[in-house]
C-alpha cells in the first residue's frame, strides 16, 4: 500500500467534517503542488469554488508557523491565504485558494514590470509591518550554519571535496565576512523564499505562499531572493532596474535602506551570496538524503550567481579560488546573460 494512503484517508475524513454543515453537496480533491519539504497541497473543488488543503505530517512539519505568518502578512496588507480551519495534531490546514498560476509559470520579458512592481509593493508593506519579537531572529549562528550546508552537502557529499586546514580556514573567513554584512543591515520581517515560484497570479497581485520560514533578518534578503531566483534568471540590467525600483519605493515608505543605492546593491549581492550557498547545500541534501534529485539541475545557476558576486569583491577571492581549485565550474544555464 502507498504509505501516503492513510494520510489521504485521514485528510478526506477531516475535510468531510469541515464541510458537513455548509451545504456544498460534496467536493473533489486533486493534487495541487508539492515542495521541497514534506508538505503537500491539494485543490478542493466544491460547487461554491475552490479551496486548498495542506497536508504537513506532524512528525516532519509544524503548521503553526504557517498560520502565524499568514496572519501577520494579512495584517500587513499582503495577499496571503486565509486559514479557514486547522488541525495541528494531524497536520492539516484548510486555506483559501490564491490561484493556479505562479509567477514562474507566466513570466517573460513582456510581463516583467506588470508582475514585479506589485511584488516590490507587497514586499514593502510586509517590511513596514516589522516588529520585534513577532518572528524568530535570523542570528549569526543560523547564518553560519546555513552556509555550512554548502560545505557539508555540496562540497563534501556531492562534489566529493575534503577541505584541507588552510582551505577550511580561508572559507571560514569568507563566511564570517558574509555573516557580518548580513548582520550589519537593518533588520525587518523576511519571507525567506520570496521568489516567483512562491508568488501567485491572483486578482490582488501577488498572492504570497510558502512563508512559514519567515524570520527577522536583513532588509536586502527578500530583494535578493526575488531578483536572483532559484529557477529563473535575468540580465543584470533588469536586476538593477527592479532592485532600484524597490529601493526607491522603500525609501519613500520610510524603510531603513541605505541612502545610496550602490550601498544597498552591495548588501543585496552579499546577502544573496549567503542564500545561494545555503541553497546549493539544500539542493544537494535533497538529492543525497531525501531522494529528490531534480533540484540539483539548477545548481549551475547558483554557482554562476556565486562566481558573479565573488568576482566583484576582493574579500570573496578565497571562495572563487576554491571553486577553481576543485573545478566547480560555471556551466551555462538558460536565461543567464550577465
Amino acid at each position: 500500500m502507498d504509505p501516503t494512503t492513510p494520510r489521504l484517508e485521514a485528510l478526506d475524513a477531516w475535510l468531510r467534517a469541515q464541510f458537513a454543515d455548509d451545504g456544498t453537496g460534496g467536493f473533489d480533491l486533486a493534487p495541487a503542488s508539492t515542495d521541497a519539504s514534506f508538505r503537500r497541497y491539494f485543490r478542493i473543488t466544491t460547487p461554491r469554488g475552490t479551496l486548498i488543503a495542506m497536508d504537513a505530517p506532524r512528525e516532519q512539519e509544524d503548521c503553526r508557523p504557517f498560520v502565524q505568518v499568514a496572519a501577520l502578512m494579512r495584517e500587513a496588507g499582503v495577499n496571503a491565504p486565509r486559514v479557514l480551519a486547522a488541525d495541528f495534531d494531524q497536520g492539516f490546514l484548510l486555506l483559501t485558494d490564491l490561484g493556479r498560476q505562479t509567477y514562474l509559470d507566466v513570466l517573460d520579458d513582456e510581463r516583467f514590470d506588470e508582475l514585479f512592481r506589485p511584488a516590490n509593493g507587497a514586499l514593502v508593506r510586509w517590511q513596514l509591518a516589522s516588529r520585534d519579537g513577532a518572528l524568530p531572529v535570523w542570528d549569526a549562528g543560523r547564518i553560519r550554519a546555513e552556509m555550512q550546508l554548502f560545505v557539508e552537502w555540496y562540497l563534501g557529499r556531492h562534489a566529493g571535496v575534503t577541505l584541507g586546514a588552510a582551505q577550511a580556514a580561508a572559507l571560514s573567513g569568507v563566511f564570517e565576512a558574509i555573516a557580518a554584512r548580513c548582520l550589519a543591515q537593518r533588520q525587518v520581517f523576511v519571507h525567506s523564499d520570496y521568489m516567483p515560484r512562491n508568488l501567485m497570479v491572483s486578482d490582488d497581485l501577488p498572492g504570497v505562499l510558502d512563508f512559514q520560514d519567515a524570520v527577522i533578518g536583513p532588509i536586502a534578503y527578500d530583494v535578493a531572493s526575488l531578483y536572483r531566483d532559484a529557477f529563473i534568471s535575468w540580465d543584470e540590467e533588469r536586476v538593477l532596474d527592479g532592485t532600484v525600483r524597490y529601493w526607491d519605493a522603500a525609501r519613500q515608505a520610510g524603510l531603513p535602506v541605505p541612502a545610496q543605492f550602490g550601498d544597498f546593491y552591495e548588501d543585496v549581492e552579499w546577502t544573496g551570496l549567503q542564500r545561494h550557498l545555503r541553497i546549493l547545500g539544500v539542493f544537494a541534501r535533497l538529492q543525497h538524503r531525501d531522494g529528490k534529485p531534480h533540484y540539483l539541475a539548477d545548481a549551475p545557476r547558483f554557482i554562476h550567481y556565486v562566481r558573479h558576486t565573488c568576482r566583484r569583491y576582493r574579500a570573496l577571492g578565497p571562495l572563487i579560488r576554491l571553486l577553481d581549485e576543485f573545478a566547480i565550474g560555471d556551466t551555462a544555464v538558460e536565461g543567464l546573460s550577465f
